[in-house]
């Protein structure tokens, strides 16, 4: 059998779409499962080779479910990403009318793109949340709701017709997936890749926010995104995760996260992955001082004056 990765379903997501972009997946058993709990557990548990999830959108930011299992959750790591265009249809059974819609359903995430298109369209219309887009067409085929926003791939998997097409409120709308797998060695640097970790201040200071983000920009390491999550532990307990440009190899990388561990309270390292963007954003370049060679030039410098060789 071959080895299995796990995904967002059931068959019809958006989550399917991006991960069948990978090359790799076409020699994999691609396996839905419910939730993004789920996927990300059968990884833990050695069921999966890794799992495929949602974890960030351009309208919303950040999946919270997916941050939430990472940041918790026993350790798991990046190694890939894809940004996937995202653009909806309302999927009903045939024969309805958009004015027979009084009730709708699609994932948590998919409302926010939708809920202007909604407002004027379907004012009165009651939404429920579904555990993904094609989990919602699913419901709708079974009779439970009466029209659902899902991928318009959707329609024919479940039997529905699309009502509407191109449904979006915001234009070029993204979501990003990552493949995460096990902790192992991260891939060879790229040279255009992103480091993601989550941090624990060690208490509730002034200025705490910025300790953290200095060991970045002292380094010129530029950031991402940048998300606060509460840590369970009561009102006004935050983590923070974390991308920011370069590989845990690039010195100034290593260096950065060398003085977060010094100062944090706990550093979850996410892991070091090759950019999706890489084909439409330029790379913001290095600041003087931030190179690889300058790193290795100031340890060599310091090294000599501990030998006494100015």
């Amino acid at each position: 059998m071959p080895a299995s990765y796990a995904y967002l379903g059931p068959e019809g997501t958006f989550t399917e779409v991006a991960l069948r972009t990978l090359p790799e997946a076409a020699t994999r058993e691609l396996v839905p499962y419910v939730s993004v709990q789920s996927a990300l557990d059968a990884v833990r548990t050695g069921e999966a080779e890794a799992a495929f999830v949602p974890i960030e959108n351009s309208v919303e930011g950040g999946i919270t479910t997916t941050l939430d299992e990472l940041v918790a959750g026993e350790p798991l790591t990046i190694y890939r990403e894809v940004l996937l265009s995202i653009t909806f249809a309302l999927l009903a059974r045939p024969g309805t009318a958009l004015s027979d819609v009084k009730t709708v359903t699609a994932h948590p995430a998919a409302q926010p793109q939708v809920r202007n298109w909604l407002r004027a369209n379907l004012p009165d219309a009651l939404w429920e949340s579904a555990a993904s887009n094609a989990d919602g067409a699913r419901l709708v085929q079974e009779g439970r709701y009466d029209a659902a926003f899902a991928g318009e791939f959707a329609a024919a998997r479940y039997g529905l017709a699309p009502l509407e097409r191109g449904i979006h409120d915001a234009e070029n709308a993204q979501t990003r997936f990552v493949l995460v797998g096990r902790p192992a060695r991260p891939a060879a640097p790229s040279g255009a890749d992103k480091t993601s970790v989550v941090l624990w201040q060690r208490d509730d200071h002034p200025g705490g926010l910025r300790d953290l983000l200095g060991e970045f920009a002292s380094r010129g390491i530029n950031l991402m995104l940048l998300q606060s999550r509460p840590t369970g532990a009561g009102i006004g307990n935050y983590c923070f995760c974390v991308d920011a440009e370069g590989h845990i190899s690039d010195r100034r990388m290593a260096e950065a996260l060398m003085g977060l561990k010094r100062i944090c309270l706990q550093v979850r390292f996410l892991g070091s992955y090759p950019r999706a963007d890489v084909g439409v954003a330029d790379l913001r370049p290095l600041f003087a001082g931030t190179s690889d060679e300058e790193f290795m030039a100031a340890a060599d410098w310091v090294a000599r004056c501990q030998d006494g060789r100015f």
